[in-house]
């Protein structure tokens, strides 16, 4: 599993007006990775519309270095996602199978984190243009739980509303799960890192 980079997009809205938002919880989960990989993000110069940082994930067992990351948090609006995470497959020359997507995700519990490959988008508008963009659903989702709206609130709007105040005492947590989730998929695989995940205990 660790032969070539593996492409990690978060999905979110560009600036500062959004950048505390439920909608941007994938780039969040970004940032914690690239602390861990010691990367900076910065401008490919034209070839997407997305800052990129690129890092290895340590030493692996026997001395090995580890899987390299490419890290990318696409520059335009959620709904337009897909244009970035194809351009950037194709100049890293990354396949659908090693593309990892983060995003927000409704019908998760605030603070899970689950997992998977393929399927529906479930009105997720990033995903559906990153699935139309690369022509195929068959690509790594981290998918960070934020929950349900509360009462009749629309849930575009709740996405676009930053966390509460005893969400961000667990925010740090939650970040630092999906980033534990991101490189477990990237080393071990998917399924091991569904069932460790997955599983409650």
């Amino acid at each position: 599993m660790t032969d070539g980079p593996w492409l990690v997009v978060g999905l979110g809205n560009p600036g500062a007006k959004y950048a505390g938002n439920r909608h941007n919880v994938g780039q969040m989960v970004l940032d914690e990775l690239a602390k861990r990989t010691g990367g900076t993000f910065g401008s490919t110069g034209g070839r997407a519309q997305a800052v990129v940082a690129e890092g290895r994930m340590g030493v692996l067992p026997g001395g090995a270095p580890g899987p390299r990351l490419l890290l990318a948090k696409p520059t335009t609006y959620m709904n337009v996602s897909g244009g970035p995470v194809s351009a950037l497959g194709q100049y890293y020359g990354v396949p659908v199978e090693r593309t990892i997507l983060v995003h927000d995700e409704l019908d998760i519990p605030f603070a899970d984190v689950r997992l998977k490959r393929g399927g529906g988008e479930g009105g997720h508008n990033g995903l559906r243009d990153t699935t139309k963009a690369l022509g195929t659903k068959d690509y790594v989702r981290v998918r960070v739980g934020v929950g349900r709206p509360p009462g009749r609130m629309d849930p575009a709007d709740f996405v676009l509303r930053d966390f509460a105040k005893a969400e961000l005492k667990e925010l740090p947590w939650l970040l630092d799960r999906a980033a534990d989730a991101v490189e477990a998929v990237v080393v071990d695989g998917l399924d091991a890192a569904q069932l460790r995940f997955h599983t409650k205990g």
